[in-house]
């Protein structure tokens, strides 16, 4: 053999091993070509080389749309915004063009503006101008108009607002919101779905059901209301209705993504590891990438049915989107977590809120963390642009050294939380509520400057209201002997605080 065969040979040890740059660029070429199946394919393996650049997942979106793939191109352009450059505005300018492509014009109005909003004079400003024409074509034919679409937007704003307060544990705000919700849009089902939800979580089981109830008398077959029974009867032990409710389940094959993880997640949350697993794993084979929320029902069922290695790499995407799950797998002895106060990322949610209760209930929950330090040194709590002054007093107060001889409000308030502590510790999802009752009561006042006194009367009426929203059994009597004052202080307290409730 010669030297140079030989020469050869060793070369041919050398694997070439394309980036993801390398298979950008031979989309790019055959995306310029028109010939958008190649297109797609190189810029897929682009996307799996390197799916953290941003650039790669735009032209693959864009690739997607030229083919007519709508919602592939969304949830790619989606993935951007909400995580790998929510500074690539041009996303909302996409996003609207492949509404409007949907028949979605609500969506695509909605887009099409968040795009100028940001980019008055950008690259696509006149292109996005047209489009709004175009909607305004299109909603003229429907019978309706922009005016109609902005009306519509009020309601993505009470969606989220109600989103927030149910995820904060505030049940009571979540069902006022989600009440006026149904009122103005009686068709809007998954309003509904969440009041429902909201009055479950506040121990008002036949409220809940009710709502159920009349979901499916109106809209009879809804998923999302039957997931939510069979959920309900779960917890309450209604092994009969589980039984049946199951039944109907099983029976059903969604065609939706979205609902296909609504049936796995309540599968798992009921315990039903096989159905759940099926339709989770069918969910990721077909490459759904939703939030951490699908992964870890994902990996709590494959964990359950014995498929260690799916559950394991299901959990490597759970943390992620939440990092801080780190050493709470569903294989291992979690980290107990007693409560909201020594939960870093339930302290800092409530620090970001827009709702001053939160804000004032992260403040108390910082005074009594173990991360106390690490969250009074974060910008969440000492250059907040959300506070008010009640608030920027409070932080200030809680990281002074002196506060036992402090006076005023903020004292007030916070000894009025301090003994509420004393009686519900650890604070979990159920008693965040009598603590947001109380912050909402300590703002108002502060607002109508009206001077608090008694901080024991002030306490008893908030557990007594707190246990009556409930539907729980607690008289006056019970309530003025647990904080030691009379019940007829105790009446005159609960006016007041109800006063400053409304």
């Amino acid at each position: 053999m010669s030297k140079d065969s030989k020469a050869i040979q060793q070369a041919q040890i050398f694997s070439f091993h394309p980036t993801g740059e390398y298979y950008f660029a031979k989309g790019l070429k055959y995306f310029h070509r028109r010939d958008l199946h190649k297109a797609k394919k190189y810029m897929e393996r682009a996307y799996e080389l390197e799916a953290g650049e941003p650039m790669i997942a735009c032209q693959l979106a864009i690739v997607c749309t030229e083919l007519g793939e709508y919602e592939h191109s969304n949830e790619l352009l989606q993935t951007i915004l909400s995580g790998l450059d929510p500074f690539m505005t041009e996303c909302h300018y996409f996003l609207a063009n492949n509404y409007a492509h949907l028949g979605m014009f609500k969506e695509a109005y909605k887009h099409v503006n968040d795009y100028l909003d940001k980019e008055e004079d950008g690259e696509f400003s006149d292109d996005a101008e047209e489009l709004i024409d175009l909607i305004a074509f299109e909603m003229d034919e429907t019978g309706e108009s922009l005016e109609y679409l902005d009306q519509q937007d009020g309601l993505i704003f009470k969606q989220e607002k109600a989103r927030e307060q149910l995820e904060t544990g505030n049940f009571a705000k979540a069902i006022e919101t989600l009440s006026e919700i149904v009122k103005e849009y009686p068709e809007f089902w998954s309003a509904y779905n969440n009041l429902a939800l909201a009055h479950f979580y506040l121990g008002k089981t036949d409220e809940a059901f009710n709502v159920l109830d009349e979901v499916l008398e109106k809209n009879p077959g809804n998923l999302y209301a039957l997931c939510n029974q069979l959920v309900f009867h779960h917890y309450q032990k209604n092994a009969g209705k589980v039984a049946e409710i199951t039944a109907m389940l099983e029976k059903i094959r969604p065609i939706m993504n979205e609902q296909r993880f609504k049936l796995g997640a309540t599968f798992a949350m009921t315990g039903q590891y096989e159905q759940a697993y099926k339709w989770l794993k069918l969910l990721q084979k077909k490459g759904f990438d939703h939030d951490g929320t699908f992964y870890y029902w994902l990996a709590d069922s494959a964990y359950h049915l014995g498929h260690t290695h799916t559950a394991e790499q299901a959990w490597k995407r759970v943390l992620s989107f939440n990092p801080e799950k780190e050493g709470m797998e569903p294989w291992k002895e979690a980290k107990e977590v007693s409560g909201f106060e020594d939960h870093y990322p339930s302290i800092m949610k409530r620090l970001e809120s827009d709702l001053i209760e939160e804000r004032l209930f992260g403040i108390f929950l910082t005074k009594h963390s173990i991360h106390q330090k690490r969250v009074s040194n974060h910008d969440a709590f000492t250059n907040n642009k959300k506070f008010d002054d009640l608030e920027k007093e409070y932080s200030r107060y809680i990281r002074s050294s002196v506060r036992k001889h402090s006076a005023g409000a903020i004292h007030f308030a916070d000894h009025t939380a301090d003994l509420l502590l004393s009686h519900y510790r650890p604070i979990k999802l159920t008693e965040a509520g009598v603590f947001l009752m109380w912050f909402t009561v300590a703002a108002e006042a502060y607002k109508r400057d009206i001077p608090l006194k008694n901080v024991q009367a002030h306490a008893a009426s908030i557990d007594f209201i707190w246990h009556r929203l409930r539907n729980e059994p607690m008289t006056q009597k019970e309530a003025a002997e647990k904080y030691g004052v009379s019940t007829a202080t105790l009446r005159k307290y609960i006016q007041s605080v109800n006063d400053l409730l409304v």
